[in-house]
């Protein structure tokens, strides 16, 4: 279906990739996994010919179509959300078009040739989901929570995170041979991400996916392309599978490695202890052997990146209340809202996306301003704010840069020391922050975080790039930090063991 031959990538001085090999068969779902900055999303624009690689190439049979989630695609804004859905359909909408001008010409010349061809193209749409069209984007839209929005909403009056799942729902109605999704469930609450997740399950097609949630890629996949330290080695099964396989060659790579250090090391000192004596014949005999030994990679050892949020203590009962608030843009997006935060709480915010979370977020940081009612912080509140969204000023600057633009007083050294922290290679705080993984450039904005004192840290989707072992760092961070938390999260697994209470916006919109 697809083969990618020797694909060699590197930015700067940055090696993603060193002959790179992956064949893609027929009816594979894929799940491409990788440590952040590993070269995952890089693949993916060299799969969709986004980027062109600096050596090797893609073999992709003739009449093959790619459908790629490109959630950054430029779309007309005067469409509704019907309108751009009934897109997917555009060759079935192009047959009827050209089947009417054809019984419009036969009206005029009465050639029974254009009869036949317009009869050839009927059966062409009847055997096609032309007739199903109105009830298939009826079924996505339901599926991935767009109908609550209702499909007769202009795309310039949907939030990011609301135009994502359009672009997503477009692009599953298009049906293309191969699927190409770089993280889908980003926008996604749990019941949309669980409709997903059967709707790949039963996709007939094929398809390679890139995602951090690793409960949704262990029950959509059944192979998994792995890349670590510039190679790619791909597993058949599942996550959890594939994980186990992995272990088991970690493990024996291991035993083959210290045994081959060992005899190593008693050759060398064999060498050593008898070059100059009798039996120095014996001993250059043995350095020619061993010069010709193809040694194995020492095993390299990926940083875990240590989070730590800086505490200014206050004294209150309350972190925030709110009275009567209504939020939204032109219009309410819920009913008003009351609600009150104790100090030291941490609380989850759920509900499906769309439904205003993280405008509710921007609300209480003034950011977008109420529509109606109040909200108050005790004297002395310090909020730190995690936004979902990596847009940046200046992309061109690198993360030190950015960094020592904020905090003007840390030095360079401290920064260095920060991000480092943070799981960024000295090698990365020096590259623009546009070249950055979308995992790296999160790990920018913690850093921020963690050079901030605050006594309310509010985050909005900060799983939404990081790898597994980033947000366990992040879960255990914001576990002991002593002030409050209010965090937006689709994924229950990351916030359920330090959160205290989980507030359901849709339940607090009925109330």
């Amino acid at each position: 279906m697809l083969k990618l031959v020797n694909i060699s990538q590197q930015f700067g001085d940055k090696v993603l990739y060193e002959k790179l090999n992956l064949q893609i068969n027929t009816g594979e779902h894929i799940g491409l996994i990788g440590q952040n900055g590993a070269g995952k999303s890089t693949l993916v624009k060299i799969i969709t010919g986004e980027v062109l690689p600096d050596e090797g190439f893609i073999e992709l049979p003739k009449n093959q179509s790619v459908g790629y989630l490109d959630q950054y695609v430029r779309v007309d804004e005067q469409l509704t959300i019907y309108e751009f859905l009934k897109q997917a359909f555009a060759k079935e909408l192009a047959i009827e078009e050209e089947i009417s001008e054809l019984y419009e010409n036969y009206s005029q010349t009465f050639d029974d040739l254009l009869l036949e061809k317009a009869g050839k193209l009927q059966t062409k749409l009847d055997q096609s989901e032309f007739y199903q069209m109105d009830v298939l984007i009826q079924e996505m839209a339901a599926g991935l929570g767009l109908d609550v929005l209702g499909l007769d909403t202009l795309l310039r009056n949907l939030s990011g995170g609301q135009r994502s799942k359009v672009i997503l729902a477009k692009l599953l109605l298009e049906k293309p041979d191969i699927l190409v999704l770089d993280e889908p469930t980003n926008h996604l609450d749990d019941k949309h991400v669980q409709w997903l997740t059967a709707f790949l399950q039963n996709f007939p097609g094929t398809f390679l996916v890139v995602s951090h949630d690793q409960e949704f890629v262990n029950e959509i996949t059944t192979h998994i392309a792995d890349i670590e330290f510039g190679t790619l080695t791909k597993y058949t099964g599942n996550l959890a599978k594939a994980l186990k396989q992995k272990e088991a060659d970690h493990e024996n790579y291991m035993k083959r490695y210290e045994a081959q250090k060992k005899q190593i090391e008693k050759t060398e000192n064999y060498i050593r202890k008898n070059k100059a004596g009798s039996r120095s014949k014996m001993a250059k005999s043995r350095e020619k052997q061993l010069a010709k030994v193809e040694r194995l990679t020492p095993p390299t050892n990926q940083i875990k990146p240590h989070f730590s949020f800086p505490y200014k203590e206050i004294v209150a009962t309350f972190a925030v209340t709110t009275q009567g608030l209504t939020i939204g843009y032109e219009r309410p997006l819920l009913n008003s809202i009351d609600l009150t935060v104790r100090y030291g709480e941490k609380v989850a915010l759920k509900g499906f996306n769309g439904i205003g979370k993280s405008t509710l977020l921007k609300t209480l940081l003034g950011e977008i301003p109420a529509l109606a009612g109040e909200f108050h912080y005790p004297a002395n509140t310090k909020v730190s704010y995690f936004e979902q969204e990596l847009v940046w000023e200046s992309p061109l600057q690198t993360p030190l840069q950015y960094l020592g633009n904020i905090f003007p007083n840390a030095s360079n050294k401290e920064l260095r020391r920060q991000l480092s922290r943070c799981g960024l290679s000295d090698q990365l705080v020096q590259e623009s922050l546009k070249l950055l993984s979308g995992g790296e450039q999160s790990k920018v904005k913690l850093a921020q975080l963690t050079l901030q004192t605050s006594n309310f840290l509010v985050l909005d989707e900060p799983t939404n790039h990081i790898d597994q072992k980033t947000k366990e760092s992040l879960q255990e961070a914001l576990g002991n930090y002593p002030g409050t938390v209010l965090v937006v999260s689709h994924e229950q697994e990351f916030y359920e063991p330090f959160v205290d209470r989980v507030i359901d916006i849709e339940k607090q919109d009925k109330d």
